[in-house]
């Protein structure tokens, strides 16, 4: 027993030293000037293929310089460069039964134009009020065969989000076909025929991820990755004269923590293993920043992945508390919360299970591949009524909130950072 109580005294010790140390090299000033730069008016919030995305980018390139990061092994520069294909809808009609539906009634996803005239293989969709159109979505999506969905009246106000989205443009990689979908919003009890005529805008234009990283003293051939999109919606529909999303949570905090956490493990600088810090771009319109970035790292070499997304408000757990997506699919929440013992702060599995967020962040890219990838967020997203809003701004954020859990992260990744502790595979993704 003595021996026992001796070890857990150790253990507290050790931990009340590092908590000092990272209390210390994590200054709140410097979280709140890094957040309060990436989500300001003059980013026009953050959107893809805009000059917003660029500012920020260069400005995460000169925290990386500063801090003393080392490009990627291949890479002249902080940005990993790679190229989408970009397609604006033009035009858009529908008809089922001889019915022409409205325009704001109907969507379309797709890297090109495209008709339809009652085509056998086209799959009808009822997304019935019983169902769940979030799950009934990314079905269709991941099918990869085309579909025609007809949404129930009870989804309007998801539907217009979805609606909006789809107006703004589909972005795919080169090469890699993506079949159509086409969403339709109605009651339509029997589908006889169907015509669809769809044309859109294709064109071929440069993204990046902004990625550093600080070669391990040891075990240089293992890899850790702090990772979180610095992306955003850009310019929305005016509220209240403001029409810019700021993304000031979602996700500059984000961004935010891996910034700092680059400058903690610098001045640290005795990781065992290689760390990459990367700021993903391209999540909001379908983490295509992230799956980039899975094709360019040998996934059995990364031990592990902490996505970190909206942590700029006290979790419904309170303060000191965040939540860890797929929990269960590995133990890495156990060694990151391990690793708090004697501390205040707690991880917990997430408490939105229905929200499917362990696929909707950065973390599903390298998941996919069996990476014990996932994402750490604080956000109440079952009541959160500025996501996606222009009301997402810097004024709304805890700072104090942000800066805790940034410093529980670098206490809790430290064995994984120092090699004496590696996360279990999880299960490879066929969805």
């Amino acid at each position: 027993m003595k021996k026992i109580l001796l070890a857990a005294a150790l253990m507290a010790a050790s931990t009340c030293s590092f908590a000092q140390d990272v209390n210390k090299l994590i200054d709140q000033t410097d979280v709140d000037r890094i957040i309060k730069t990436l989500s300001a008016d003059d980013m026009q919030g953050r959107a893809t293929f805009t000059p917003g995305i660029e500012k920020a980018a260069k400005f995460i390139e000169g925290e990386y310089k500063q801090a003393g990061l080392v490009p990627l092994t291949g890479n002249k520069d902080f940005r990993q460069n790679f190229s989408m294909l970009r397609s604006t809808p033009v035009s858009l009609s529908v008809s089922i039964n001889g019915k022409v539906f409205p325009a704001d009634s109907v969507f379309a996803s797709g890297k090109a134009s495209f008709s339809w005239k009652t085509d056998a293989d086209v799959q009808v969709i009822q997304v019935t009020a019983d169902k769940n159109l979030r799950q009934e979505y990314g079905a269709a999506m991941r099918s990869g065969k085309k579909a025609l969905l007809i949404i129930d009246p009870k989804f309007k106000d998801f539907f217009k989000r979805l609606h909006d989205y789809a107006g703004r443009g589909a972005v795919s990689f080169k090469g890699k076909d993506q079949q159509p979908l086409v969403f339709v919003m109605g009651k339509v009890d029997n589908v006889g025929s169907f015509e669809v005529n769809y044309v859109a805008k294709t064109e071929e234009l440069p993204l990046f991820n902004v990625a550093g990283m600080i070669p391990g003293k040891t075990k240089p051939e293992e890899f850790v990755i702090f990772g979180g999109h610095y992306d955003h919606l850009g310019i929305l529909k005016p509220m209240e004269g403001d029409s810019i999303a700021n993304g000031a949570d979602d996700d500059a905090s984000g961004t935010t923590a891996v910034i700092s956490l680059a400058k903690y493990y610098k001045k640290l600088n005795n990781n065992a293993r290689t760390l990459i810090f990367v700021a993903f771009c391209a999540e909001e319109i379908g983490e295509f920043g992230s799956q980039y970035f899975a094709t360019q790292v040998q996934p059995d070499k990364v031990v592990a992945m902490f996505n970190i997304e909206m942590i700029g408000k006290a979790s419904k757990f309170g303060t000191n508390s965040a939540f860890i997506t797929g929990f269960e699919r590995s133990d890495f929440g156990a060694i990151l919360q391990k690793n708090l013992e004697g501390t205040t702060f707690k991880f917990y599995p997430d408490p939105y299970p229905d929200q499917d967020l362990f696929y909707r962040s950065d973390n599903a890219s390298l998941a996919k591949v069996g990476v014990p990838a996932h994402t750490i967020s604080t956000d109440q997203i079952d009541i959160d009524k500025l996501y996606h809003t222009v009301k997402d701004e810097y004024s709304s954020l805890d700072v104090s909130n942000i800066t805790s859990t940034i410093r529980a992260i670098a206490l809790s990744s430290r064995t994984i950072v120092a090699g004496t502790d590696t996360p279990t595979r999880v299960a490879k993704l066929e969805r």
